[in-house]
């Protein structure tokens, strides 16, 4: 089972930046990886997904906004984040897209002034 370690998150205020890294522990290079989000009282949702030969797609309240990026020779995935809104705070995980392993603690991000 591949591990997940997800790091990168803080406290920025609205419209700043954060970039958010993933490291797997094995190889992830065929996999459909994504980034999900889970805001207090919600359930965890998808944000963006990347494809294995990079393509990305993103929700629509994330799009032009955040940049999900995958390095398959070191089993990372990258979540840019830009312009970021109150709205957007929320612990992140990244995982495998259609049958996720286990979680990891993911990485909070508060998006505060």
């Amino acid at each position: 089972q591949v591990q997940l370690v997800e790091s990168g998150g803080g406290l920025v205020q609205p419209g700043g930046s954060l970039t958010l890294s993933c490291v797997a522990s094995g190889s992830i290079g065929s996999i459909v990886m994504a980034w999900y989000r889970q805001a207090p009282g919600n359930s965890r949702k998808w944000v963006a997904r990347i494809s294995s030969l990079g393509t990305p797609f993103y929700v629509d309240s994330v799009k032009g906004r955040f940049t999900i990026s995958r390095d398959n020779a070191k089993n990372t995935v990258t979540l840019q984040m830009n312009s970021l809104d109150p709205d957007d705070t929320a612990v992140y995980y990244c995982n495998r897209f259609d049958r996720p392993f286990n979680w990891g603690q993911g990485t909070q991000v508060t998006v505060s002034s």
